[in-house]
């Protein structure tokens, strides 16, 4: 990689996704792409940054020809949440997004990351242990369109020859970016409310169980996966990664460790809690460590001591005990 163009740069991963390329590979060399002036003003501040619009093709390769890209990280998106919502415009940005980006990618030999998730799989694939290869038949607009983006990156990979690479991210926890309409967003919410409320309602139930990542390790694999060995890699797209498995509850009962008067309620969205009932309680990620050596190095209470620590800086708030 020597030139990059991230597209939804300001979202939840570009946001942090951004610097950290931009640190290992200059700051000249990493264009952010955006589809409006929101977010951090670190990202338009520290280096090149465009404004984007995925469904606009011709727009697209213009950057890519005028920055001389040769990597991209396609990461514009609508999440499951809204996507459900607005299933028309989820399908439109989320699938004549990564057509362009990979049109592009052919016609001008760059290489693309592309981030799937636990939502391209569904009610029927196996949830306990989930294997790399089973059934996808997810009942999402948002899965629909993250599993015809695993198949259209290995076509564009099989009849073009593009180099195409990505994941399937669990759950991912940040305290750089606000929640953005997905279902795992009760595990960044409830780190907010902790802090400013002492308390907090869940969308989901008590025992919903998901796989969930830290930020850095989710940005770890992007770099990893994108520098890998390309001889090593025989799945190439939507390696299942993950780090740890956990409920509402257990993420309540740590972060009770730090603040012992936090207290969890719930509340249960129907469609939220629809959406995570048809995904895996846990991934096997065997395929991603045996062929680029994948590794999590945060688990939950290096996590939630993180979070806590990095959010009660940011808000101004005490991260230790209450009590």
């Amino acid at each position: 990689m020597k030139r990059i163009l991230v597209t939804g740069a300001t979202g939840q991963i570009g946001s942090e996704l951004v610097p950290a390329l931009r640190n290992k590979y200059g700051n000249q060399n990493v264009i952010a792409a955006i589809h409006s002036r929101k977010g951090d003003p670190e990202i338009f501040d520290s280096g090149p940054s465009v404004t984007l619009d995925v469904c606009d093709a011709g727009l697209l390769e213009r950057y890519v020809q005028e920055y001389e890209v040769d990597t991209i990280f396609h990461l514009a998106a609508l999440l499951s949440s809204v996507a459900e919502e607005k299933p028309n415009t989820a399908w439109e940005v989320n699938m004549s997004g990564l057509l362009n980006t990979l049109e592009v990618a052919r016609k001008n030999n760059c290489a693309v990351f592309f981030p799937s998730s636990i939502g391209a799989f569904g009610p029927t694939t196996p949830r306990e242990n989930t294997p790399q290869d089973t059934l996808q038949r997810p009942n999402t607009i948002y899965g629909v369109t993250k599993v015809s983006g695993e198949l259209l990156c290995d076509y564009y990979f099989s009849r073009f020859g593009v180099d195409t690479r990505g994941v399937r991210y669990p759950g991912i926890i940040s305290h750089e970016t606000a929640p953005s309409g997905g279902t795992t967003d009760y595990a960044v919410d409830i780190f907010y409310a902790a802090l400013k409320q002492n308390r907090y309602t869940s969308f989901l139930k008590a025992d919903t169980r998901l796989d969930m990542m830290f930020m850095p390790d989710a940005i770890r694999a992007a770099l990893e996966l994108m520098e890998a060995d390309l001889n090593h890699l025989k799945h190439r797209n939507a390696f299942n990664i993950t780090s740890f498995n956990i409920t509402p509850q257990e993420l309540a009962e740590e972060i009770q460790k730090h603040r012992p008067d936090f207290s969890i309620d719930y509340d249960v969205d129907p469609v939220r809690q629809a959406i995570a009932d048809s995904w895996p309680k846990n991934m096997n990620d065997l395929a991603a460590r045996k062929e680029w050596g994948w590794n999590a190095r945060y688990n939950l209470e290096t996590m939630v001591k993180t979070m806590l620590e990095k959010l009660s800086k940011k808000l101004s708030v005490k991260a230790g005990r209450t009590s």
